[in-house]
């Protein structure tokens, strides 16, 4: 997502590199420890971009591609700032699918450029057997021209002739085929600009404000944006610096001298709110896909993002007039608040399916409930407790309310009844009975508290503790 246009080495790229060569439980552990600064509320380092990338890592090794070869890697390098991992129906303004890369490679070496592409790979790899490292710039960046002049053609064609227009579409076979073919084809045309851009960029941005505003504004208002149409692509460079992705609307807001949607929507600095929006619409994609994977790791982190980013624009834009701004402003919301509203809800009957008291005929001998069920339960306990922080932002503070109530009520009184059921516990059920108490004050440790919870073990222990001197007198 950031760093140069041809791969520079900025600290946010060397970052990335380093989560995403973690080990699998360090990187858990991570994020498990951002997850806890997020709702202690506590100042993260780095701020959101550093929670998108750590998310950004744990997606990507739960289901990466497979490796591209070296000359396809070093043909695309120029896009890495642009590139993002959501795989959906959304095509994000100056923003390319990583998983579109493959696809769009094989087109180019079967349809496009079929004897160059060969050309050009049988020299990468001729050149990275002599050198042991990277390819030539040079190898690539004559490649880089020939494609981008083949594309242009093609694209062209494909305005005037709609049979060639089919074609493409079925040769490429990727939902925003067109739309990614002119990214790139840009992209690749104006590789050089781009990476003299990237070079005058501040390679962390904090805080998108005085001095640091007015700069990176001078830098984007030189004709060099202007007259070769580059203000998405230099835009994105920016939001990938920022810390806070969404101040990218204040130099909207610069231009306007105003924070009227309206005269923003006439400035030449309007599509800072639209890449700004599109990049929410994403983030609740991502959302999405987590939730339905139980993939609860960093979704805590994620849901702040989202909070941060809403609650930036409703806060630093007048969009109280209707305007198509305000309202894609208000879907994200009712969109956000269904996805979670569907999540939350579904969450007291989990808790009701693993704590509920189960007569002793129901128990298979020395069974206990299922250890990665009950962490995934407890993980989506936190989530609600985050839901709370971030509820108002999100039009989700009366689900969010009643269900954090729902559940602490079932907690306070179904323990009572464990508790009970572990007294009278036999050889049989003990097991159960046991996995069911640590289930309960694992659940309650999330909803009440650590102290809560330690009270509750102790119970547990005394609890079980009678239960065998029962059995010893008997």
């Amino acid at each position: 997502m950031c760093g140069m246009a041809s791969g520079g080495a900025l600290p946010l790229d060397r970052l990335r590199q380093f989560l995403r060569e973690l080990r699998p439980g360090a990187r858990a552990l991570l994020v498990a420890e951002l997850e806890r600064a997020v709702l202690r509320g506590d100042d993260i380092p780095g701020g959101d971009m550093l929670l998108q990338e750590v998310r950004a890592a744990v997606r990507d090794s739960g289901a990466r591609a497979p490796r591209m070869g070296a000359p396809a890697r070093a043909f695309f390098r120029p896009l890495e700032p642009f590139l993002n991992d959501a795989q959906n129906d959304r095509k994000a303004l100056a923003r390319i699918s990583r998983a579109a890369l493959d696809p769009i490679w094989t087109w180019i070496a079967r349809d496009l450029a079929p004897a160059e592409t060969q050309t050009y790979s049988d020299d990468v790899n001729r050149a990275l057997v002599a050198v042991g490292s990277e390819p030539p710039h040079a190898l690539a960046h004559s490649f880089q021209e020939l494609v981008a002049a083949r594309m242009h053609a093609a694209l062209e064609a494909s305005r005037s002739d709609d049979k060639a227009r089919r074609k493409m579409l079925r040769q490429i076979t990727t939902p925003h085929a067109l739309d990614d073919i002119k990214d790139i084809q840009a992209i690749l045309a104006a590789r050089d600009t781009l990476d003299l851009i990237a070079n005058r960029l501040p390679g962390h941005i904090r805080n998108l404000g005085d001095s640091t505003l007015d700069y990176v504004k001078g830098l984007l208002d030189a004709p060099l944006c202007a007259r070769q149409g580059l203000q998405p692509y230099a835009l994105v460079m920016v939001a990938n610096r920022l810390a806070a992705p969404w101040q990218l609307i204040r130099l909207g807001v610069k231009a306007a001298d105003s924070d009227d949607a309206a005269r923003i929507a006439a400035s030449p600095y309007a599509l800072a709110v639209t890449i700004t929006l599109g990049d929410i619409a994403r983030m609740i994609d991502e959302l999405k896909s987590d939730l339905k994977r139980d993939a609860t790791v960093a979704v805590t982190a994620l849901l702040k993002c989202i909070h941060d980013a809403v609650r930036g624009v409703r806060s630093e834009l007048d969009l109280s007039a209707d305007s198509p701004w305000a309202r894609q402003l208000a879907a994200i919301r009712s969109e956000i608040s269904n996805v979670l509203k569907a999540e939350i809800e579904s969450i007291p009957g989990r808790v009701r399916r693993l704590l509920r008291p189960r007569p002793l005929q129901d128990i298979p001998r020395g069974s206990v409930l299922d250890a990665d069920e009950v962490a995934e339960t407890a993980a989506m306990i936190a989530f609600v407790g985050a839901c709370r922080n971030y509820a108002g932002e999100l039009a989700a503070s009366e689900v969010t309310l009643r269900t954090f109530q729902e559940l602490q009520q079932y907690l306070d009184s179904g323990t009572r009844a464990l508790l009970d059921a572990l007294r009278a516990a036999t050889e049989h059920d003990r097991p159960f009975r046991k996995s069911q108490m640590d289930a309960a004050i694992a659940f309650c440790g999330q909803s009440f508290g650590k102290d809560y919870a330690a009270l509750l073990t102790k119970a547990a222990e005394m609890a079980e503790h009678a239960e065998r001197k029962v059995a010893v007198r008997a």
